[in-house]
């Protein structure tokens, strides 16, 4: 039976802190920090009962942190190129090393993270780990490459704006943080939040290029000032326009792809790949053929937000991309009863060649909990929107851990402030996941009932073949009298066949649902009457299959029936 990904996103340092005091600005002494230990197997177990298949363990890679290492003899981070105390795991430091944060012992965190990945595959979960390809942190320096490899930038020539092997881009001026407004350290905020000793402000000349493409001495707060681009082979700067330089193949492509094969060869199973659009479609081919000759099975996840180069990216290796822009957005606004239901099915037309390769979520790390004040308010909301993208086709679906829980994300924990989403600056505890992992007896009723509607959901995804496996067609052509806050569709594989309608409405409804002889004649439905399993209530319901003809169904509030037929 092939399985549907399910993929849980965890942001690792966060996950199994039990420290409850969320000191605003605190320090890891104040606020604690999780560690890769905490995921033990009763864990991991826990993760998989709720239907995931995978882990997607967040910011393990070493990172630029305001917390002092240097007793390990990990290099301190000035803090004016550090967002929040803790930093940000997308400001790499170090490829090879692991964040020593989420360590118990910083000595042999790299063994606890083999124990992990070895946990976890013991247990039946693959694991995902970040790559970042497009920048790296301010003062990026590698303690734990291999003997052979030479360090980014390390033979780069800083004259030059632009080189084809050198990995960085130079700009003729030192760096200029004063629009930064001291960097990551705001005026009200104490010194003392810093663990890392400060004696002047941070320095860097030349100046080499932000890395969201800022090619100017003098980023603002909001660019990733502290992070700088790396350079595969494009001069953006070129008095011609921008002019690429792939042959021979840039330094940077070698260095970035043995760190590819660095971590598969260790047991990852899968690379969540971030910002891939910013980095070379060429680049992502040469690389994923390197990778996939090695370890076949490897997947890679690319953050691409622009609809126009999905297939670009998909030619290019990658295995599964996240629909953001398209299904995201949508589901997010019916949700809100900004759209009407009949836009999702707009979105998946506009990906049906690739459908397969669309990875769908809810929540992730960059976006706003469902139940923040900022997104829907209620959890519950985000069911109906949960029915129709983990059921609607075989593709992966992904959920970040605290949203089975119904997070809210309304901390002001630090430098991420109050935004309705979850810090990954700063130290802290998110007590949802306190109370669902740690000490459950204290889990509220409401978390335990939205907890039980994912896993049901869920679970579903991979217990049916008719989910993991089956065709899929579309029901709203023909129930228009339902595009507004109703979804319908069905899925099909051999003999069963799966009749779902999704529910966005926070009041009962009773519906008529036609199917039409197209889909009896594209599926193969025999028709006649038939006795149908609800699999989110366990209940019976007669039906009757006639093409053309109407089924009068009940649909609860804010979610959804999916009726299970064997013909």
């Amino acid at each position: 039976m092939n399985m549907k990904p399910i993929i849980y996103q965890v942001f690792t340092r966060l996950f199994g802190n039990r420290n409850t005091t969320n000191k605003e600005w605190g320090t890891i002494a104040e606020n604690g920090v999780g560690k890769m230990n905490d995921f033990d197997n009763a864990i991991l177990r826990r993760i998989k009962t709720l239907g995931a298949t995978h882990v997607w363990f967040t910011g393990v890679i070493r990172h630029a942190s305001q917390t002092d290492y240097t007793s390990h003899g990990i290099p301190c981070q000035h803090p004016d190129v550090v967002k929040g105390v803790a930093g940000s795991p997308y400001a790499i430091t170090d490829y090879y090393d692991i964040d020593p944060d989420i360590a118990v012992d910083t000595e042999h965190r790299m063994d606890e993270w083999l124990a992990l990945i070895d946990r976890a595959h013991k247990i039946g979960l693959k694991v995902v780990m970040d790559f970042v390809p497009n920048h790296v942190a301010r003062e990026y320096q590698s303690i734990c490459k291999p003997e052979e490899v030479k360090d980014l930038g390390e033979d780069d020539c800083t004259d030059w704006h632009f080189a084809r092997d050198n990995n960085f881009y130079y700009i003729d001026a030192p760096l200029d943080l004063s629009n930064v407004e001291g960097g990551a350290m705001k005026d009200d905020v104490p010194q003392s939040a810093s663990t890392c000793s400060e004696h002047s402000r941070y320095k860097e000349s030349p100046a080499r290029a932000t890395g969201n493409d800022v090619f100017s001495s003098t980023p603002s707060r909001n660019d990733w000032y502290e992070t700088v681009k790396l350079n595969y082979g494009i001069d953006y700067c070129d008095a011609g326009g921008r002019s690429e330089h792939f042959s021979p193949i840039p330094d940077t492509w070698d260095k970035m792809t043995d760190i590819l094969l660095f971590w598969a060869q260790k047991g990852v199973d899968a690379f969540r790949c971030d910002m891939a659009e910013m980095v070379p479609a060429a680049f992502w081919a040469w690389a994923t053929d390197k990778v996939k000759f090695q370890y076949p099975e490897v997947k890679f996840i690319g953050e691409v937000y622009n609809p126009d180069e999905y297939r670009k990216y998909i030619s290019a290796g990658f295995d599964w991309l996240y629909d953001k822009v398209g299904m995201y957005d949508c589901v997010r606004d019916v949700m809100c009863n900004r759209r009407s239901t009949s836009d999702i099915t707009n979105q998946w037309q506009q990906t049906n060649d690739i459908l397969d390769n669309m990875l769908y979520f809810l929540e992730n790390h960059d976006e706003q909990r469902i139940a923040s004040d900022f997104f829907a308010v209620d959890a519950r909301r985000g069911i109906p929107g949960l029915i129709v993208c983990a059921l609607l086709n075989t593709s992966p679906f992904m959920l970040y851990a605290g949203q089975e829980f119904g997070e809210r994300g309304m901390d002001k924990e630090g430098f991420s402030g109050r935004d309705g989403r979850t810090t990954i600056f700063d130290y802290w505890c998110v007590d949802t996941l306190h109370r669902g992992y740690f000490n459950r007896r204290l889990l509220h009723k409401d978390e335990k009932m939205l907890e039980a509607a994912y896993k049901q959901i869920l679970t579903l995804a991979n217990s049916e073949r008719v989910v993991s496996e089956g065709q899929f067609y579309d029901l709203m052509y023909v129930n228009r009298h339902i595009a507004d806050r109703q979804f319908a569709f069905l899925r099909k594989h051999e003999r069963e066949t799966l009749l779902v309608v999704s529910n966005f409405d926070d009041r009962p409804i009773e519906c008529d649902i036609t199917i039409p002889r197209h889909a009896f004649d594209f599926l193969q439905i025999a028709e006649g009457t038939y006795t149908a399993v609800d699999l989110l209530t366990n209940s019976d319901l007669e039906l009757s299959l006639r093409p053309d003809s109407a089924i009068s169904i009940d649909l609860p509030p804010l979610g959804g029936v999916v009726l299970k037929i064997s013909c």
